[in-house]
């Protein structure tokens, strides 16, 4: 499975966490609709997972820009230019002829979210896990 949560992942904010590991969830059913190989159409799936990846990912970012905010953490702006990139990103997916190349247009997606995780989560993400614990945010 592409989207398997490890512990590496985990920026010891047990909220953030879980949100993560929703956005795997995700992910996993984007992977699921391309691994069927069935020949048939896929469209209306794809563009509802597709939509709550987006409504899913607004959430996440706004709950953990909150907490940036609120205890004042110096790489906020990093931060938000990283969040607006990835929803710009997820819109241009959106816009794309994805019923003519569905599987295509989702394999993209799949990369794109894979490569977030290991980019983002696994970098920018551990940037403040030790600036939130020692806030006492867990």
């Amino acid at each position: 499975m592409l989207f398997k949560w490890k512990d590496a992942y985990s920026c010891n904010v047990e909220a953030i966490d879980q949100q993560h590991k929703k956005l795997f969830e995700i992910g996993s059913k984007l992977y699921n609709i391309v691994a069927l190989k069935d020949g048939a159409d896929h469209y209306d799936e794809i563009m509802d997972v597709l939509l709550e990846l987006k409504d899913y990912t607004i959430y996440h970012f706004d709950f953990e820009e909150a907490l940036m905010e609120k205890h004042g953490f110096p790489g906020l702006g990093a931060h938000l230019k990283e969040h607006n990139s990835f929803i710009d990103k997820i819109v241009e997916l959106e816009n794309e002829d994805i019923d003519e190349k569905q599987r295509k247009i989702t394999m993209d997606i799949i990369i794109f979210v894979s490569n977030w995780i290991e980019q983002h989560i696994l970098k920018s993400d551990m940037q403040y896990k030790d600036f939130f614990n020692s806030k006492g945010v867990h």
